[in-house]
């Protein structure tokens, strides 16, 4: 095996499309790197859970595992949840965290790719506002991200570009999209910033219903595969050493 095992976490959710957008996601990112390991587990609603992922590797003999949050931001979940997921690991097992996705040039990408197979084209951009519509957090941090992930994806091109939330935070994609109309902008699209189909996403889309168009959720886009092995790949390097003092 080339390289640490890769155990992609993920949220979880009842919604069963949630569980089959994640697997179908960490399938391509193991095509790009067939000579590594990969794996999948969940923070809560599906199996395997974290520990019993962690035990079953250890089972197999793997002794070096990066553990691989499959979040767009450092809110909660990456802050407690999976921390106190992997203390629970074996201690034969060397278990190394990699960073959440976000920020990265390449959510951008691939919020773009779905917004493109919605129906827009590289020429819409100039007179289409975007609502960058996300699950939402009650992290001020996680909420100052995803700010200025949207005025990145304004720096693109678009004609504007409006955050917005399905829980937790404001304004609501209902209040963005209308914002954005308020504002004279000819074409309003919603494009979620969420990974997998579920109830905040359901939510995204019921308050799209104003807007032109309604971007797919993230889900297996080449762009984000690429991000799992990006992360994968800055995990396992060497850590410079600190300087002497």
């Amino acid at each position: 095996m080339a390289g640490p095992a890769l155990l992609v976490v993920a949220h979880g959710s009842r919604d069963p499309r949630h569980a089959a957008t994640v697997h179908a996601l960490v399938r391509a990112a193991g095509a790009l790197r067939p000579g590594v390991r990969v794996e999948t587990a969940f923070l809560d609603f599906d199996v395997p859970s974290v520990p019993a992922a962690l035990a079953a590797l250890a089972a197999d003999g793997v002794r070096d595992v990066v553990a691989l949050p499959l979040l767009l931001n450092r809110a909660f979940h990456a802050k407690a949840d999976l921390p106190a997921a992997l203390r629970q690991a074996p201690p034969a097992l060397r278990v190394r965290r990699a960073d959440v996705l976000g920020p990265s040039p390449l959510l951008l990408r691939a919020v773009e790719r779905r917004l493109y197979e919605a129906g827009l084209t590289p020429a819409d951009r100039p007179a289409t506002g975007i609502v960058l519509a996300g699950a939402g957090s009650s992290d001020p941090e996680a909420n100052a991200v995803f700010a200025e992930t949207a005025r990145e994806l304004r720096r693109t091109g678009w004609c504007a570009v409006r955050p917005a939330f399905a829980s937790a935070s404001l304004p609501r994609t209902e209040d963005a999209v209308r914002a954005l109309r308020a504002e004279g902008v000819r074409r309003v699209a919603v494009a979620p910033y969420v990974i997998a189909p579920g109830r905040l996403p359901d939510r995204i889309a019921a308050g799209a219903a104003g807007a032109d168009v309604l971007a797919g959720v993230l889900g297996p886009a080449p762009e984000l595969a690429r991000l799992l092995l990006h992360r994968y790949d800055e995990a396992r390097a060497p850590r410079p050493l600190a300087a002497a003092v």
